[in-house]
């Protein structure tokens, strides 16, 4: 029953998105009298961008170097909640394992920049093959995440979706199965973050559609940041971030067939808010000024006043964390106020050339209604973290049964205390 249910599904969802058929784990088979008309692509093939060929292998992973007495932070280790207090300097003078170190030819970067700047600095491991519990700890000691916030991003997208549920390990860009998976030919693919429509979305800040680059869903973009610059006016505030998600909607929207924006793009509401919550620095009075914001992401601006990589992605130096914890509660304050600033819908283009409107719990006719409750707005995320079945899962449902109990075990402390629906795994 599980399967033909599976398989209803996602028949249904390739009439209407054809990228569906290229999603790992679909049987295209499903789709045979649909190809002559498509000629279907799997994502992240073996020789692609961002698949397992041509992803970096570092032979010596170390893992991430923790905490100290001599250099404590947030406190956080082993994936437990930390002190929850913020205001001091990242990384420390004198931490000479947290220092910057540029990765080199071996090393994996995806599209997260927060997250490309932790390993860049070891708060994880610098070859970027992670764990749950690096993840945990280095949001808290580096940003001042919340533990509730840290604990549903690592599951969110990272961990349930794009690495393995048993090592708990995942990668920060490209497919890297053969070193996060328990065992490859159980568990087919591990894209990492570079997994198209799972973490990484459509009309990214600074980074390609999967569909319009030939899978390059992952490299920094130049003329995007120039973009977001340009309309933010060097002041990454919400106002200005809500305005380029819209710019960056719509340029999508119009130049990719493919476009998809479904529930999970909500976390690039998310990510936005990183720019001004998470990223100044309290040495520039926690301003999201151009010069923190440009180290983050390893913009460099050019003579001509355009913007290129520059493979440096950096916590800034003399840089003094947020005071108060970033968690579940404001991070969903803010997705939703950016969102309702300049609302767009829900949906995707299909492929008869128009677009089709989503509905999916809160967000009903394509859009958020601006009288969403509190509670709706935290409960959104515990709904995307528990509607996605992984990369791993293949052809077979089971799996799925077990990536839900591995989230819920870890979500619902969190938000059965909010009234949340809470899924159940039989």
């Amino acid at each position: 029953m599980k399967q033909a249910l599976l398989s209803s599904l996602v028949i249904t969802g390739a009439v209407a998105y054809p990228w569906v058929a290229e999603m790992p784990g679909v049987d295209s088979s499903l789709f045979k009298e649909r190809r002559a008309a498509r000629p279907w692509r799997r994502q992240q093939t073996g020789e692609g961008a961002g698949g397992p060929d041509t992803c970096p292998f570092n032979p010596d992973h170390v893992p991430a170097a923790g905490i100290t007495d001599d250099y404590p932070y947030n406190g956080a280790q082993n994936g437990l909640p930390g002190l929850g207090i913020g205001g001091y300097q990242v990384p420390a003078d004198g931490d000479d394992a947290h220092q910057f170190v540029a990765p080199g030819p071996n090393d994996i970067r995806g599209p997260c920049p927060g997250l490309n700047a932790a390993a860049n600095h070891n708060f994880l491991a610098h070859d970027g093959i992670t764990t749950f519990n690096e993840l945990v700890d280095a949001q808290q000691n580096i940003y001042n995440v919340g533990y509730d916030l840290a604990v549903t991003l690592a599951v969110l997208g990272l961990t349930t979706t794009d690495g393995d549920l048993v090592t708990e390990k995942l990668s920060i860009g490209c497919d890297a199965t053969s070193r996060t998976s328990v065992s490859p030919l159980l568990t087919g693919s591990e894209p990492g973050l570079d997994g198209h429509n799972k973490f990484e979305s459509d009309s990214s800040l600074t980074r390609d559609d999967f569909f319009t680059h030939d899978g390059d869903n992952f490299s920094f973009n130049g003329t995007l940041f120039g973009m977001m610059d340009d309309t933010c006016q060097s002041n990454f505030n919400r106002e200005g971030l809500s305005v380029y998600r819209n710019q960056r909607w719509h340029q999508s929207q119009a130049e990719n067939p493919n476009f998809y924006f479904g529930p999970l793009t909500l976390l690039l509401y998310g990510a936005a808010s990183f720019l001004y919550e998470l990223m100044p620095n309290g040495n520039h009075n926690y301003a999201p000024d151009l010069e923190t914001i440009s180290s983050f992401f390893g913009a460099a601006q050019n003579d001509d006043g355009s913007w290129s990589f520059n493979n440096e992605e950096r916590i800034p130096d003399y840089w003094v964390n947020r005071v108060i914890p970033y968690d579940n509660t404001l991070v969903t304050l803010e997705i939703v106020a950016m969102y309702l600033e300049n609302p767009v819908l829900f949906g995707g283009n299909t492929a008869d050339g128009s677009f089709d409107t989503l509905n999916w719990g809160a967000i009903q006719d394509g859009k958020i209604s601006a009288d969403i409750s509190a509670t709706d707005t935290s409960c959104l995320l515990y709904q995307l973290a528990t509607q996605s079945i992984p990369s791993y899962a293949n052809s077979v449902v089971e799996p799925t049964v077990d990536a839900l109990a591995f989230a819920l075990s870890k979500l619902n402390p969190s938000f059965e205390n909010l009234g949340c629906p809470i899924a159940l795994t039989k």
